[in-house]
């Protein structure tokens, strides 16, 4: 039996294109790379896509689909003088009629000064750059370096495609560790569908449940993959794509009023290590912004949440957050303030400065008064009919309306206020009306 053989993934690395297994929707048919192919060209790319998708093996064929110089480098030990280097060795090749492709890794780990510098051996074409990341580029990606290279969202491989390259594998492994093993399909199917589209994950199992296999056996069955399977790593990462995705689904679960799925995507963050403070703090900004006054104590239930957290940490104070979560989940939603905030914000940017009315001008002093600071103005605690006399708006802006309240939960209240409030400042203009006529 082999005992130093290279990890299984890197032995099944295809060996041309036709080999390869998933990204049907850039390499199959009308897909972008595909025709690219056809046409014998070769652009620089960014491929973004989860671990195990095939990203480092598909960048390797196509730079031998073209027949280039093929230069790989990782951004998490490489450098300036690295790509100056290659960028010198790409100029002469370009002399010769010979395409240079770098592959980078982990672009993202790139910081803006390193990624400015490729611009130059890009734009010039000493070098075609492919660039491998896992992260948004357009959060880890300069913007000049992104509009000079096409990027080729890969996808996680289907379980069909996963269950292909395991067919593939077991053969491999019954090859090079000249063993006999019968690989059930049931194991082949539970090793799929506990890979989630990696292949890299799905290879590395199926090996070293083959190699675990005790002597004498000659089958590998399910169960021998339950110390294998006790534990799922959960993808998530803290500044970048997963990070904004799970958020945004917890927030838009609870504005949708589905308390099921805030839970779950709540979990799901904290599972993987988000920052339950973090969390709190998104859901008192969302007790503001959706749901307001339809329900006013949502708020304090959030800052509570939050509040009970710092008290009990983990994992007790979590239970708080959920509390909170599927509250305001259920709560009645109202952006009205949010709306009228913008509405308000908006216009003064575009009437600028207008004077403070007289009216509800302080009026300390008695040459303040002379002037008419405060003039016509009574508490409304004093005279209750009084609060529809008072126009704090300025001049202009009287007949606008900021803040639209909704027919939702308490909102419904404020709307019939407001109304009442405006049918008396009718009636008294009206009345002062006729008494000046």
């Amino acid at each position: 039996m082999s005992s130093n053989l290279p990890p299984l993934a890197h032995r099944l690395r295809p060996r041309s294109l036709e080999e390869f297994i998933g990204q049907e929707h850039l390499l199959a048919g009308e897909g972008f790379i595909a025709r690219m192919l056809a046409a014998g060209e070769l652009y620089s790319l960014i491929f973004w896509g989860p671990p195990g998708c095939g990203k480092t093996t598909l960048a390797t064929l196509l730079a031998e689909a073209v027949e280039a110089d093929f230069h790989k480098l990782s951004a998490v030990t490489a450098g300036v003088g690295d790509i100056r280097k290659l960028a010198a060795r790409g100029r002469d090749n370009r002399r010769l009629g010979v395409r240079t492709v770098l592959f980078l890794d982990e672009i993202h780990r790139f910081n803006k000064a390193q990624q400015d510098f490729l611009l130059g051996p890009v734009e010039e074409g000493s070098l075609i750059l492919l660039g491998a990341t896992t992260e948004n580029p357009s959060f880890s990606i300069i913007t000049p370096l992104l509009s000079r290279a096409r990027v080729a969202v890969l996808q996680p491989l289907e379980e069909a495609e996963v269950k292909l390259l395991l067919a593939r594998a077991g053969k491999r492994l019954v090859a090079d560790y000249r063993r006999e093993v019968e690989i059930e399909d049931q194991v082949v199917a539970r090793i799929a569908a506990f890979a989630e589209g990696d292949a890299r994950r799905a290879l590395n199992l199926l090996e070293t449940a083959f190699l675990n296999l005790a002597a004498g056996r000659d089958r590998l069955e399910p169960a021998d993959l339950a110390p294998l399977l006790e534990g799922r790593e959960l993808l998530y990462d803290r500044d970048g794509e997963e990070h904004f995705n799970q958020i945004s689904a917890f927030i838009k679960s609870m504005r949708a009023g589905d308390p099921d799925a805030a839970l779950y995507w709540l979990n799901r963050m904290l599972a993987a290590g988000e920052d339950p403070l973090y969390c709190a703090r998104r859901m008192i900004r969302f007790a503001s912004e959706d749901i307001g006054n339809a329900a006013p104590q949502a708020l304090q239930l959030a800052i509570n949440a939050r509040q009970a957290y710092e008290t009990l940490g983990s994992p007790e104070g979590e239970l708080a957050l959920g509390q909170a979560a599927v509250y305001l989940a259920t709560a009645p939603k109202s952006d009205a303030v949010y709306r009228a905030w913008k509405r308000v914000r908006k216009e003064i940017k575009t009437s600028g400065n207008l004077p403070v009315p007289l009216q509800v001008r302080n009026a300390p002093t008695g040459l303040l008064k002379k002037l008419d600071y405060g003039k016509g103005y009574v508490n409304p605690h004093r005279a209750p009919e009084n609060p529809a006399r008072i126009r704090a708006l300025p001049e202009g802006l009287r007949e606008k309306s900021f803040y639209r309240p909704t027919a939702n939960g308490y909102e419904e209240t404020i709307a019939r206020r407001l109304e009442e409030r405006r049918r008396r400042a009718a009636e008294l203009a009206e009345r002062e009306s006729d008494e000046r006529s």
